[in-house]
């Protein structure tokens, strides 16, 4: 399977980078909200009369027609494809409402395995099962609902979370496919003018208002032929085999990040804390502007950077920017900017983003270079705390040279 980049699969801005679709979206913003108002009316009257009617093909095809109002339009493929005897369906997800289109096309149950119960689960249109007695008490139930005669086919995703639909497919979860020997895969793509599909942590009732506030959202299903399990052939080398089927209907790859992978890039880019330059430190400051300069991928660099320049204040920001772009890594940083002072030195001495140094208006002479001491970055907290309690004394006396210096006193008569 090839590898495709966690970004690329999910959108986690709304809004376009594009400035010319920006400035549509704009123009169009009070269309989309009285769109929205009127679409809200029609849509408790669209789930009134769902709940109503009897499921049947005319109440099918009466909720489609009400549902294209509401901008939600269906457009299927190779209907005949669908068999009549297959008691599963295996489709990629896209939107919080792939299952409610399919169920316009042909009944089907989808149980809510996380999220809300009651009320909502029903209204929502999922089947209610008791998803806290564990995964194998779950697919024991729905494998008694499978081998059930007179059911209507169960619709699942195994992919178990939502993607963009444009760049690849999650890596399918295998025991879906121990339900049943035989499934049929279901192809969905799904597309919409000015704005993302869906946010990975926007709620089902935001995706609801936003796909009423866009002109139209295309549902398009195309039905593949059923795929039954071969002899020998394990559940997951099933789900690999549905998922590459998946993959080269829509033209997308098969990728091997699962649900568990998304949670976590989304959890790192929450705790993500964002770079400013209104920190009270002077070494912060230039921090804020090197931040302000690299994009979000090179933040970590410039966090990084200010680890480094709390050990070594003397060091500038761009040297030690330059060697953690090489290393990077902390401690080997610190320790190459220990070994190589003399360098260091002179880059220190040199003219700096904010001007030249300052430190020659104090004294006449050469300044006294303070030496680190140490030669490498201790391993243990004790021997960073030595090495902070020596470099500390080396400033402390540098600074009495100074005043002795300044005000013409003795050796003696500074004590």
């Amino acid at each position: 399977m090839e590898t495709r980049g966690i970004e690329d699969m999910f959108d986690f801005r709304r809004f376009p980078k594009d400035a010319v679709v920006l400035l549509l979206l704009l123009v169009y913003f009070p269309v989309g909200v009285c769109l929205t108002l009127i679409r809200i009316f029609i849509g408790v009257h669209v789930f009134l009369v769902s709940c109503a009617l009897p499921e049947s093909f005319v109440r099918r095809f009466i909720v489609r027609i009400m549902c294209s109002v509401l901008g939600m339009h269906v457009r299927q493929k190779n209907p005949r494809s669908r068999d009549k005897n297959t008691k599963l369906y295996m489709c990629n997800h896209v939107t919080e409402f792939d299952h409610n289109i399919i169920n316009l096309l042909t009944p089907c149950n989808t149980p809510q395995l996380e999220g809300s119960t009651g009320f909502v689960c029903w209204a929502r249109g999922f089947m209610e099962i008791h998803s806290a007695s564990g995964q194998e008490a779950i697919g024991e139930t729905l494998q008694r609902y499978c081998s059930t005669e007179g059911t209507p086919p169960l619709l699942l995703f195994p992919e178990e979370d939502t993607t963009n639909g444009r760049a690849g497919l999650l890596k399918f979860s295998s025991w879906p496919f121990s339900l049943t020997d035989s499934i049929q895969p279901v192809a969905l793509r799904v597309t919409r003018p000015l704005i993302a599909l869906s946010t990975p942590e926007s709620s089902w009732l935001m995706e609801l208002l936003w796909t009423f506030f866009v002109p139209c959202t295309v549902y398009h299903v195309s039905w593949l032929p059923p795929v039954s399990r071969q002899d020998g052939e394990s559940m997951q080398e099933f789900a690999n085999k549905v998922q590459e089927l998946l993959a080269g209907e829509l033209g997308l790859v098969s990728t091997k990040i699962t649900k568990a992978d998304k949670a976590e890039h989304i959890k790192r880019k929450r705790h993500t804390v964002p770079q400013t330059a209104t920190s009270v430190r002077p070494a912060s400051i230039g921090l804020g502007f090197m931040v302000q300069s690299l994009g979000t991928d090179d933040h970590r660099i410039a966090k990084m950077a200010q680890q480094v320049k709390d050990v070594l204040p003397h060091v500038p920001l761009n040297v030690i920017a330059k060697d953690l772009a090489k290393t990077n890594c902390v401690d080997t940083t610190i320790t190459n900017l220990l070994e190589n002072k003399e360098e260091t030195q002179m880059e220190a001495t040199g003219t700096s983003t904010f001007g030249p140094s300052k430190s020659s208006s104090y004294s006449s002479g050469p300044a006294p270079t303070i030496k680190p001491a140490a030669k490498s970055f201790g391993k243990s907290p004790a021997d960073r705390h030595l090495s902070l309690q020596e470099r500390k004394e080396a400033l402390y006396n540098f600074a009495r040279r100074r005043y002795i210096e300044k005000h013409g006193l003795d050796q003696e008569d500074s004590h």
